[in-house]
């Protein structure tokens, strides 16, 4: 059985995760706004991971017999100032994800729950990747600059994300 303090972090979990998707929506309807399509993608593809992150937690729950809890999800921005500010602003947002995962660890640590503990043990992984992969596209967009024709080269490669 799953402690309601572990429960509840875990649908706060859900509330983020499920935020993180609709923030990349929001990026996604940004780049679109400007032409960006590959990064739109990028975005969108970005996005339904998120929800799947949601989805996991969703079903972790579940599993353990605890009560799911949809919280209110709070509106994302919807304007950025370049699409490089949209990529900082989206490795800002994966830090405080990243900190609030090892914060669930740590809690089902001190609750010697051992399966919570194995399940974010992916998420750990998950995070690791998600912030190397947006220092990667930063540094990107950092050397060729936003203002150069090699901008379209990087938002043509960021749209051949698959999902």
């Amino acid at each position: 059985m799953i402690s309601k303090t572990l429960q509840n972090a875990l649908n706060n979990q859900i509330q983020s995760e499920t935020y993180s998707s609709y923030l990349y929506m929001a990026m996604a309807a940004y780049a679109d706004s400007k032409n960006f399509k590959g990064i739109a993608k990028w975005f969108k593809v970005q996005s339904s991971e998120e929800w799947m992150h949601a989805m996991k937690f969703y079903d972790f729950l579940v599993e353990r017999g605890a009560t799911v809890i949809f919280k209110a999800i709070e509106q994302p921005p919807s304007d950025f100032k370049s699409i490089l500010h949209a990529f900082e602003a989206t490795l800002e947002h994966e830090k405080k994800v990243t900190a609030s995962i090892n914060k669930l660890y740590e809690l089902a640590l001190k609750e010697n729950d051992y399966p919570t503990q194995i399940m974010l043990h992916w998420f750990i992984d998950e995070q690791v990747e998600e912030e190397a992969n947006v220092t990667e596209i930063i540094e990107k967009i950092k050397l060729v600059g936003e203002k150069s024709g090699s901008i379209l080269w990087i938002d043509n490669e960021l749209g051949k994300r698959e999902k």
